[in-house]
């Protein structure tokens, strides 16, 4: 169950909607949970979560004008020119607190190529988790 719990944290924080996931890895982490089954549930629900961002993006036509999307059409464009002056390489920034939720969008939004940014997403998240895990066993033996 705390694994459900882990992918379930960490695919929420991955979407628009508010939250975090690193606290509960590392405490489950130090309750003896095995950190590569940790490190999956955790990569894979953030992944998963982003890919959630990126077919909003893919059809903001239908939800931009929702009271509850959250950019405004100014705030999408300023958006739109950052990431095609950075590219798709950028999307391994995707994990980035502030800054990772609205990439994925823009990506959507800019219809990359799904399999590059699923590639680049999970590879970027995949990093971060590994690295979260490895301070902990060092932090926390």
């Amino acid at each position: 169950m705390a694994y459900l719990t882990l992918f379930v944290s960490a695919f929420t924080a991955a979407t628009l909607l508010p939250g975090s996931s690193e606290v509960l890895l590392l405490a489950l982490q130090q309750q003896g949970y095995l950190p590569v089954w940790l490190w999956l549930f955790a990569t894979t629900g953030n992944t998963l979560g982003s890919c959630v961002n990126w077919y909003l993006g893919k059809e903001v036509n239908r939800f931009q004008h929702k009271r509850w999307f959250p950019f405004t059409p100014a705030q999408m464009t300023a958006a739109s020119l950052r990431f095609q002056r950075y590219g798709s390489w950028s999307l391994l920034l995707s994990w980035l607190p502030v800054v990772g939720d609205p990439l994925t969008l823009i990506a959507g939004v800019l219809r990359v190529r799904f399999s590059l940014f699923l590639l680049l997403v999970a590879l970027g998240k995949g990093l971060r988790y590994a690295v979260l895990l490895g301070l902990g066993m060092a932090i926390f033996p």
